[in-house]
């Protein structure tokens, strides 16, 4: 386009300098004319980013100076395929309209010899270069009404050929929506089926799950009533060590009791997040955006866990965390809470040392230890591996860090957490 364009105006040039003697003022207009004809089709390089304003500069082009209106066509082609509207339609419509056939009427109003078209209407082997007189085939008329229907059928290619362009790109642009549409009602298809499953999952833990646990601490609560009375029995009849295991008997029944309403609670609790998942989504995010390691919220954590009637012993050693990085200071509030929260469940009475080392050269570093009943250990040990431990595990490997857990050799249960200081 850009070559064409340059060689047409050069051509116009060509021509009409033709009448004027070397020596004159308007022959060496046209040299300037040349000049400027050679790099005048780069314009058209801009015409992506500044389709309006590379018209109007090639129409200006064509009017002030003896060139061709090709680049002026080609400039319309792509501002009607880069602009919609019909103002801007029919502006630069009728302004190329009007540029070209303005181009060409000049064009085949100049003498003979400097004149594209009565070249083409020309006798052959006739004109100054064959040492005659050129002779033509048909009037001036003629001449000039040919030029104007070839400016305005040109005008109507060009016109044409940047409306076809611009339906072209129109339609892409539709069936681009519509995919995406299409696209979209596929992820509310599958949204709304995850949600009737969702709902089926939680309907079947409301009837399951729910009513097994509430049936757990009626039958504690029971046995309970019952090894109290046989503790009272016992204790009238001067049985000791019955006592004492009837004693023991109903303190650990009070434990389950407690532990499958708590755990009947948070059954609920998730039966609600499947049945709510927008809600749920807001409520993770909202105790994701608050539990952050702080002074303040270790603080809380080991208050809570102390006002619960947990013994812990703390060594607490933190520095700087308000430069914490924000995702590792959430990852490393859930650690203790995890930890401490797995004390409170697996082994309710049994002390617990908690350990938290935060500084910017080594990061966070978090221990949790608790002793447990060796008879239980390994029961405990597949307790936790369903709790929520291996999914914190995963986040922790995820932001760079380790997460080790188990039973040492003296039934000891330990939580060992390392994260690095950024995320």
């Amino acid at each position: 386009m850009v070559v064409c364009a340059s060689f047409a105006c050069l051509a116009q040039v060509s021509f009409a300098s033709q009448q004027y003697a070397q020596d004159s003022a308007p022959y060496l207009w046209m040299i300037a004319c040349v000049l400027v004809a050679i790099p005048s089709g780069l314009i058209l390089l801009a015409r992506n980013s500044y389709p309006q304003a590379v018209f109007w500069t090639a129409c200006l082009l064509v009017v002030a100076l003896p060139y061709d209106s090709l680049i002026a066509l080609m400039a319309l082609t792509s501002l009607l395929a880069r602009r919609q509207g019909t103002k801007v339609t029919l502006r630069s419509v009728l302004a190329a309209a009007t540029t070209t056939i303005w181009s060409q009427v000049r064009d085949a109003l100049h003498p003979a010899e400097a004149s594209i078209w009565h070249a083409i209407f020309s006798k052959p082997y006739t004109g100054v270069r064959y040492g005659n007189t050129m002779v033509m085939l048909v009037d001036e008329r003629t001449i000039i009404a040919s030029a104007v229907v070839v400016a305005l059928i040109a005008v109507a290619i060009a016109t044409l050929a940047g409306l076809h362009i611009r339906s072209r790109a129109l339609a892409r642009v539709a069936e681009a929506k519509a995919q995406s549409a299409n696209e979209q009602v596929s992820r509310l298809r599958t949204t709304l089926d995850n949600q009737q499953l969702a709902d089926a999952i939680a309907a079947e833990a409301h009837d399951t799950l729910a009513h097994s646990l509430s049936l757990l601490a009626l039958n504690a609560s029971a046995l309970q009533a019952e090894s109290r009375k046989l503790k009272a029995e016992a204790e009238q009849l001067g049985n000791a060590n019955v006592a004492g295991m009837a004693g023991k008997i109903a303190g650990t029944t009070e434990d389950i009791r407690r532990q499958a309403s708590g755990a009947l609670d948070e059954a609920h609790s998730v039966i609600d997040m499947l049945r709510h998942p927008e809600d749920a989504r807001l409520q993770l995010a909202a105790n994701d955006a608050e539990a952050s390691l702080t002074r303040d919220s270790l603080l809380q954590l080991i208050g809570d866990a102390r006002a619960a009637n947990m013994r812990i012993d703390t060594w607490i050693d933190v520095q700087q965390l308000g430069q914490l990085d924000e995702s590792i200071g959430v990852i490393a509030y859930h650690v203790v809470q995890e930890g401490l929260t797995n004390v409170r469940r697996h082994a309710p009475g049994a002390p617990v040392s908690l350990q938290v080392d935060a500084n910017p050269p080594q990061g966070v570093h978090v221990h949790v230890s608790n002793p447990t009943i060796p008879q239980s250990s390994s029961h405990m040990a597949d307790t936790r591996k369903g709790a929520g431990l291996p999914g914190l595990a995963k986040r922790i490997q995820q932001a760079g860090g380790t997460c080790q857990y188990g039973f040492d050799q003296h039934n000891v249960f330990h939580l060992d957490v390392r994260l690095p200081w950024v995320g």
